[in-house]
């Protein structure tokens, strides 16, 4: 019997975007190094369905693709499987061409089939030699006349470890319509709900996703699948400790996974999350990527791991990330052959084994911000690692138009990110954490950012009193932290059409090695610049002018750190682009909040160890499902 582990697909959408992640039907050169598209044969109404393509006569097309390629590497290293076989259905004369790649990119070709009229060509693939890294892929090259690829998949005899399904589990806050579209793509793949036991939809908002037009319409054709939970909101890690919850009650289930809700699927990955967690040798944690769902072709992050020293997330190559396929096709992106290994992976979409949680538990209860990363650092203290798998992937509301470490979301930053190092950085004092923390209050206060200072220090606060603060805020900090946001004018996003800003010495635009422009500081420039910032800071009042009028204004790639702290105002303009925000300078608002930073990270390193203690004997019961039950059922 053969088990279908990856099928060949192509985008229903119409969008031309869209392609380069599952078809390369362009001609490429290299000059200087540098990979040049020469030409184009990419064309997004050669998509015939969602498993068929045409190849235009006198064509090449190839599959080496992030969406169609097989990440072979993976599945040497994480699965027993050793043999896959590759068939290739086909109508029209074509010359199919096999290739394997090598975990530095090298291609070799493998094997190769003429095939005419209606035929089936089938290659057997050993996975002995891809320790490293590597790929296996086909081309397809028609000959005069068009070519229909009619369908393909990869695929083994060997029998799966285990054979459950898994549970869907959506957590969403108000965002109702990217969650329809979710539930009408799994509606229309039925391939992807054969190994689907239950979608549970985590409703913690009031604009219901059961109230939208097209749920009832939904709910008929998902019938007993969907169950709708409505619950008060409890952030992702609620949302997301719940549908654990409600899949350890199923005994048809052998995995959650976990989606967020502002995303689009690829359904087709959540299958082969599925099926990769199935032939695990042991149960792992099972991650996807994530591209951007404005700019489709982007990839964010291949493997994501945690630096022990400052106890702080960040994706491997992050120099070389992100990766958009519009520039750079599989083939020539050497560093995606390589076999990544992550420490975690982001909760937009994750598979995680009941075995995982019957031995680590629930998520923390952090409400947002790293609930993930400390989830797979404890259960990789279980023996559970987490594999993020290539050609699994969704596009998910990037952070490109936000930054939420200047809003609501800082007081979770900074508590959160402490909390998992107490609980299980292996560094005396939690190595550089906390010197790193103390920084970023310092960047925050030269830029006149009081805001999100205020809250790191209530979340140092909060940390500095006990593990038992999780829990019993976990349902009202971010509301008291958005009430905070009332004090502070900079919060304030100025969109008036008829509410002009500008700033006394207009927009100030630095462009590379702009004269007087110090850069980025290192070294002794950095201390001088922190020394001389500090004084002005602490010393000097801002000229009064300034206060009524801001001094300059700076667009929001240009308001560095180290270029805001030498005005006394300033106007910037939002992540988003929506509007501006006015930054001014207060000398007794920088004096408090920077000796309270002070005087809260030295009890912090002073109690390191005692809280370390606390927090980590406290840790069963921070996670355990009866004490989880009891925010699930509690009213708001």
């Amino acid at each position: 019997m053969a088990f279908v582990l990856q099928n060949v697909v192509f985008p229903t959408d119409r969008d031309p975007d869209l392609l380069p992640l599952y078809v390369d039907a362009d001609s490429w050169s290299t000059i200087d190094g540098v990979p040049v598209r020469v030409a184009t044969g990419a064309h997004i109404a050669d998509v015939i369905s969602r498993d068929s393509l045409r190849i235009r006569g006198g064509e090449r097309t190839s599959l080496a693709s992030y969406f169609n390629a097989f990440p072979a590497s993976y599945w040497q290293h994480w699965t027993a499987v050793r043999r896959v076989r590759l068939e290739v259905r086909t109508s029209g004369s074509a010359t199919i061409l096999v290739y394997r790649s090598n975990g530095s990119g090298v291609q070799q070709r493998i094997d190769t089939a003429e095939v005419t009229g209606e035929a089936t060509s089938t290659f057997e693939i050993a996975l002995t030699q891809f320790s490293d890294g590597g790929w296996v892929w086909f081309d397809v090259v028609a000959g005069d006349e068009d070519v229909d690829l009619v369908g393909a998949a990869w695929s083994t005899e060997q029998e799966p470890a285990r054979t459950g399904k898994a549970s869907l589990g959506i957590t969403t806050y108000n965002k109702p319509g990217y969650c329809v579209e979710t539930l009408q793509a799994l509606a229309s793949s039925p391939g992807v709900l054969e190994v689907v036991d239950r979608i549970f939809l985590i409703d913690q908002g009031d604009d219901r996703v059961d109230a939208q037009d097209a749920f009832p319409e939904l709910a008929a054709s998902l019938g007993e699948t969907l169950q709708v939970l409505t619950q008060r909101n409890l952030g992702g890690s609620g949302g997301f400790a719940r549908a654990m919850h409600e899949t350890m009650q199923r005994d048809e289930s052998d995995f959650v996974q976990l989606l967020d809700d502002d995303v689009k699927i690829e359904p087709e990955s959540i299958r082969r999350s599925i099926v990769f967690g199935r032939y695990a040798t042991k149960p792992v944690i099972v991650g996807a990527h994530m591209f951007d769902l404005l700019d489709r072709p982007r990839l964010h992050a291949w493997a994501e791991v945690i630096d022990e020293a400052p106890f702080m997330w960040r994706t491997l190559y992050q120099e070389q990330m992100p990766h958009d396929f519009r520039e750079q096709n599989l083939r020539q992106a050497r560093l995606l052959h390589m076999r990544m290994d992550a420490d975690y992976n982001g909760w937009w979409m994750c598979l995680i084994p009941k075995a995982v949680i019957a031995e680590t538990g629930l998520p923390l209860p952090a409400f947002i911000k790293w609930d993930d990363a400390e989830y797979s650092v404890r259960a990789r203290e279980h023996g559970f690692p987490t594999v993020t798998l290539p050609g699994a992937a969704l596009w998910h509301v990037s952070w490109v138009g936000k930054d939420d470490s200047i809003d609501w979301q800082a007081y979770y930053h900074a508590r959160n990110r402490i909390v998992a190092g107490l609980l299980h950085s292996p560094q005396p004092a939690g190595g550089t954490l906390l010197r790193h923390s103390q920084r970023m209050d310092l960047k925050h206060l030269m830029m006149m950012q009081y805001y999100p200072a205020a809250l790191r220090n209530f979340a140092l606060r909060d940390v500095l009193s006990g593990p038992g603060h999780m829990r019993k805020t976990l349902a009202t900090r971010m509301p008291l932290a958005r009430k905070i946001a009332k004090k502070y004018p900079e919060t304030v996003v100025h969109r008036d059409p008829d509410e002009v800003l500008h700033s006394v010495k207009g927009r100030q635009v630095f462009e590379l090695r702009k004269r007087g422009d110090i850069g980025n500081p290192t070294g002794l420039a950095l201390r001088i610049f922190t020394a001389k910032s500090l004084l002005r800071h602490l010393l000097t009042k801002p000229a009064p002018r300034f206060v009524e009028t801001p001094e300059v204004e700076f667009g929001k790639e240009d308001a560095e750190w180290w270029r805001v702290p030498h005005v006394d105002s300033a106007l910037v303009s939002a992540a988003d682009g929506s509007g501006k925000q006015i930054y001014v300078r207060n000398r007794e608002t920088f004096r408090t909040m920077l000796f309270d930073s002070i005087r809260l990270h030295r009890r912090l390193k002073k109690q390191w160890p005692k809280l370390a203690r606390e927090y980590r004997e406290a840790l069963p019961s921070l996670v355990a499902e009866n004490e989880w039950m009891t925010d699930f059922e509690a009213k708001a």
